[in-house]
Order: structure tokens, then C-alpha cells, then sequence
């Protein structure tokens, strides 16, 4: 049974910090240490903490506390469709993915940390077009069900949904709609936002579990409009 998560440090803040102002192989190279120590042991350590509650919350999610391919996102950046040509990430991100998912667009719980914000996010980010149509279809021929939960209490006190929208109705959608603005939505995420001092207190498990067993309606719909079991 894992230990019980203490806490981050504020060297990690420290260490994100100073990455931002040095972002270059070189330097990254020389604070390896300070990366194992500060950033990469104690997220490990953190998402192995969470996978009982993860697995509480529903069987089908996934807290894997591994280095490479487990719920850790890797702070090399990709760089090579980008114009930012910075190689590392300023930030920790940390996702407990459907056990289905293949990547950052399955349906997913995330924790984010950077020296401007902190935040808990859940939902579909950058859905494939097949999903998203699959969720504006369920959206449309379930709207009680969708409103529910959408505006489930416990889900909106914490809450608010964010990501990108279009512009203009979808493809066989009216602008009169009663649900078009949940209709445009190219992302179907929900984003709270949380004080850096959480970061430090013993029991940022047991308050990101909290949070994130919050948005349960909202996240059985999106995976049963996607066709996976929550």
C-alpha cells in the first residue's frame, strides 16, 4: 500500500520557475537532480497515492505511477510542428486516463501545476471527430439527461466548463437550438481552480479525490456518449 503523500515542496515551484527563465538543454541538464527531486519523485509519488481513490471513484480509470507512459505527462515538448522552440514544459501535468485511452484526448481526470495557476480538470480535451459527434448526438437526443448533468450541484459549485468552441452552429444544428452552445463546444472539459498552498498540505489527495468524484454525472455522460463504461 503506498504511503500516504505528504505533500509537494516548494522547490518544485522553484525549479518550474527557473526552468522558465532557462529553458535550454544546458541548463536543464545541470538541475537533472533538482528535476528527480523536486518535480518528478514527489508527482510519482502523488499519483501512486491516488490510485485507490481513482479506483473509488470509478474501476475504469487508471493512476499509474510510472517514468515513461504512466500518468505523468512528459516534460519534453513536442517540437516539431511548433514555432516555440522551447524544449521543456513549465508545468506538471498529470492525467488518470480511461483504461481504453490511448492518449491526452480520452476521457480523463487532470491535475496541473505552474507557477501562475493550479487547477483539477475532467472531461474529453480535443476529442477525435467521431467522438465529437457522438457527444453533440447524445447531447441532442438526451437533453434531460445532459442539463442534468451539466448542472448537477455538487459538479457547478466547482466547476466551470472551459475548452474551445466554434464559432457557428455545427453541421445540422439551427441556430435556435435550445443547446447550441454545449452543441459548439470542440472541447468538453470542466476546470477548477485551486490556491498554490494546496500543493504543500497532506491532504491534496484526498482534496483533488473530492473534486473529482464531483464531476461524476458529467463524466458518465461523456463516456457513455463515447461509447466506454464509467
Amino acid at each position: 500500500m503506498p504511503a500516504e503523500f505528504a505533500g509537494f515542496s516548494l522547490g518544485l515551484l522553484h525549479f518550474l520557475e527557473e526552468l522558465s527563465r532557462n529553458n535550454n538543454r544546458k541548463w536543464f541538464d545541470a538541475n537533472r537532480d533538482r528535476y528527480e527531486k523536486e518535480l518528478r519523485e514527489p508527482a510519482l509519488a502523488y499519483i501512486a497515492a491516488m490510485a485507490g481513490p481513482i479506483q473509488k471513484i470509478s474501476p475504469h480509470f487508471t493512476a499509474v505511477p510510472k517514468k515513461m507512459g504512466g500518468s505523468l505527462m512528459r516534460i519534453h515538448r513536442d517540437i516539431r510542428f511548433s514555432n516555440n522552440k522551447q524544449p521543456y514544459k513549465t508545468n506538471v501535468g498529470i492525467q488518470f486516463r480511461h483504461e481504453l485511452g490511448k492518449d491526452v484526448h480520452a476521457p480523463g481526470f487532470y491535475f496541473h501545476i505552474d507557477t501562475d495557476s493550479v487547477f483539477v480538470a475532467a472531461g474529453v480535451w480535443h476529442p477525435d471527430s467521431d467522438s465529437l459527434r457522438a457527444i453533440r448526438e447524445t447531447i441532442d437526443e438526451y437533453p434531460t439527461d445532459w442539463k442534468r448533468a451539466r448542472d448537477a450541484k455538487a459538479f457547478r459549485n466547482r466547476f466551470e466548463l472551459a475548452g474551445d468552441s466554434l464559432k457557428r452552429p455545427p453541421r445540422g444544428y439551427g441556430i435556435d437550438h435550445p443547446l447550441l452552445e454545449d452543441l459548439k463546444r470542440k472541447d468538453h472539459i470542466a476546470v477548477a481552480n485551486l490556491d498554490h498552498d494546496v500543493l504543500f498540505d497532506k491532504s491534496l489527495v484526498k482534496l483533488t479525490a473530492d473534486y473529482f468524484r464531483s464531476t461524476r454525472k458529467y463524466m458518465q455522460f461523456l463516456c457513455e456518449a463515447v461509447g466506454v463504461d464509467y
